[in-house]
């Protein structure tokens, strides 16, 4: 699983953060790891250097094999909720999208006759 991280202008993209996050996304999306071939996050602070409520943001897409992509997104007041939070998002839209997959590609069982 690849996993890509860019920050906006008002966010340091140290590679601490970097590795941080990543390890995260990692274990939290563990697994649907055979399933998932990129994530592309992005992080964001939309009130630049000011302080206020849940002004972090974090929007996480994920390309699944042979699948359309899946996004969610995640405003929180710090850097680790923000990732958090939208792994386990994106975690739960992995499960629903292949578990409604799945469900789809097995036939109903047949009724015999009474």
């Amino acid at each position: 699983m690849q996993i890509q991280i860019h920050t906006d202008h008002h966010i340091e993209g140290h590679e601490a953060l970097v590795t941080w996050a990543a390890g995260e996304i990692k274990n939290a999306l563990s697994d649907h790891s055979a399933h998932i071939m990129r994530v592309e996050v992005h992080l964001g602070d939309e009130n630049g250097h000011k302080s206020g409520g849940n002004d972090k943001r974090c929007v996480m897409e994920v390309r699944l094999q042979g699948r359309q992509p899946l996004a969610v997104t995640e405003h929180a007041q710090t850097l680790y909720l923000c990732v958090t939070g939208a792994a386990d998002k994106l975690n739960r839209l992995i499960d629903s999208t292949l578990g409604r997959a799945a469900r789809m590609d097995v036939a109903p069982p047949e009724v015999a006759p009474e």
